[in-house]
């Protein structure tokens, strides 16, 4: 389950030149493809029943929920609070920096406002997140088991998130190409893309301990490290750990971030907070969650099976342990677990070995009510 040796992965500098300059492989351009083929789905569903419904379906990809406190960070910088009835106080220090820097950004060079920007920047993450996350598989377990992950992410049932302008395309991109980097022996350009994952999401602490864990197995196993490992592994945290320091200075509190995210309601509890909520649910709801995270807990056994590269194993049980050991509110949990896209490999490898006709049936249908489902979400009245 270890990251190959970095040793083992390079190549004669002639080689590397030259393989820049080919195409795209067909596998990528499959990949790439039929991710997007999954997105422009879910808009399309989203079209019809907005239109059918009298709803405004562009506004609620990018001016609903968080992507409002995205673009408001944007276009005035950090500083903006508002009390609920019950007294509590949401800050947007909850928020990271990344996101709205690039809306900014870009608002102030083309002709778009932030929240649109936000927009083009969430849409091309997501092709640039399908791209990492195909190369990942491919590397894992073949070009076809790549392809078909790919297209899985894109099925994901919260995946109509990676439509609106919320921060999860961006950091699954820039998670995919650290690990992908990390598999061959990169370190240094992983553990910078892992700085701007910090910079994007509180859920890059997964990502900077599976890198590091993943140099200390390789310290025990070669009993050595490369220069190059050890300055990737100290770049890894500089993102999370800038803005936690920032927030802390500006707010004159080391422990500034954390107060902010529990007036939010999202400090980290152990796992009370999701057992509580099952408890208080009427009992054939409680039993459908309980055998939907008996799911959760068999995926990640087979993922273990799999033996799956280690960084990339490790970060997957990262993504889901955070997501599930927080109060936060219980109907974020599967969007917020949906960068751990090591957790689709066991069902990705099982459909690259099935026939192309019954693999493309199979992820069609998905798309469709990954579709449906997204539509009637984003209609609804509440938070993804």
């Amino acid at each position: 389950m270890s990251a190959p040796r970095p040793s083992r992965l390079r190549r004669p500098g002639r080689l590397r030149r030259s393989s820049r300059l080919r195409r795209p492989s067909r596998p990528t351009v499959l990949a790439v493809g039929g991710y997007a083929a999954t997105r422009l789905t879910g808009l399309l569903v989203l079209a019809i029943a907005a239109a059918a419904t009298g709803e405004d379906g562009l506004h609620r990809l990018k001016g609903r929920w968080d992507s409002v406190w995205y673009v408001r960070i944007a276009e005035h910088g950090y500083g903006y609070e508002t009390t609920l009835p019950n007294g509590a106080v949401h800050s947007d220090l909850a928020f990271f920096p990344l996101l709205p820097a690039l809306e900014r950004g870009l608002s102030a060079v083309l002709p778009l406002d932030a929240a649109s920007a936000g927009l083009l920047v969430s849409w091309t993450a997501g092709l640039a997140a399908a791209w990492g996350i195909h190369r990942c598989g491919a590397l894992a377990f073949g070009a076809r088991a790549g392809v078909v992950l790919a297209v899985l992410w894109g099925v994901y049932p919260t995946a109509f998130v990676q439509s609106m302008a919320y921060t999860e395309t961006l950091f699954t991109a820039l998670a995919a190409w650290s690990l992908y980097a990390v598999l061959r022996g990169r370190w240094i350009l992983a553990g910078v893309l892992c700085a701007a994952a910090g910079l994007t999401r509180p859920t890059a602490v997964a990502l900077i301990a599976a890198l590091g864990v993943t140099a200390l197995v390789t310290l025990v196993r070669d009993r050595r490290l490369p220069a190059r490992t050890v300055t990737g592994v100290l770049i890894a945290p500089l993102g999370w750990l800038g803005y936690i320091v920032y927030v802390g200075v500006r707010e004159g509190a080391p422990t500034a971030y954390f107060d902010v995210q529990a007036a939010w309601g999202n400090s980290i509890d152990g796992g009370v907070a999701l057992a509580r909520f099952i408890v208080g649910l009427p009992w054939p709801a409680a039993l459908g969650l309980c055998a939907a995270l008996a799911l959760l807990g068999r995926l990640v056994a087979l993922c273990v099976r799999q033996r799956q590269p280690l960084p990339l194993l490790l970060y997957t049980v990262g993504v889901v342990g955070v997501s599930l050991v927080g109060a936060a509110y219980f109907g974020s949990r599967p969007r917020l677990m949906m960068p751990a896209f090591g957790l689709l490999l066991p069902p990705a490898v099982a459909l690259a070995r099935a026939r192309t006709r019954t693999a493309v049936p199979v992820l069609a249908g998905l798309a469709l009510a990954s579709a449906a489902y997204g539509a009637f979400t984003l209609l609804g009245p509440g938070p993804p």
